[in-house]
């Protein structure tokens, strides 16, 4: 299983995936149905999302099997448990990165202070 970040694209894929999934772990999707929730300025073609699909299949998202309905084509997927955790996970890392951010701006203002506090002893 992946623990790294998702690029970019990887995660508006997932994001449309787990949206569609209406928190089933299992469900029918046709490609059109994931493009049509993608960033529009994202120009993802059925190419794109077939080798951002396959990348997060193996990275343990979901499983992917391809099937003919009525003549069009449509993945059926099955949701892991990175898949299903994936909002928790992301939400998860908007607050590791809130907590970072606040912990730079700590020491920045606390190095600014001490070094204007030695400024004025040794002066």
């Amino acid at each position: 299983m992946y623990g790294g970040r998702l690029s970019r694209r990887e995660n508006e894929v997932m994001a449309a995936i787990f949206s569609l999934s209406q928190g089933k772990e299992r469900f029918l999707v046709s490609p059109y149905e994931i493009l049509a929730m993608l960033p529009p300025k994202a120009k993802f073609d059925e190419d794109r999302l077939e080798c951002v699909l396959q990348s997060l299949e193996l990275d343990g998202y979901f499983e992917l099997v391809y099937s003919d309905r009525k003549g069009e084509k449509t993945y059926c997927v099955h949701m892991r448990e990175s898949g299903l955790a994936y909002r928790r996970q992301d939400v998860q890392r908007k607050r590791d990165f809130a907590t970072r951010l606040l912990l730079a701006g700590v020491c920045g203002l606390l190095s600014a202070a001490i070094g204007l506090l030695l400024k004025a002893i040794l002066s």
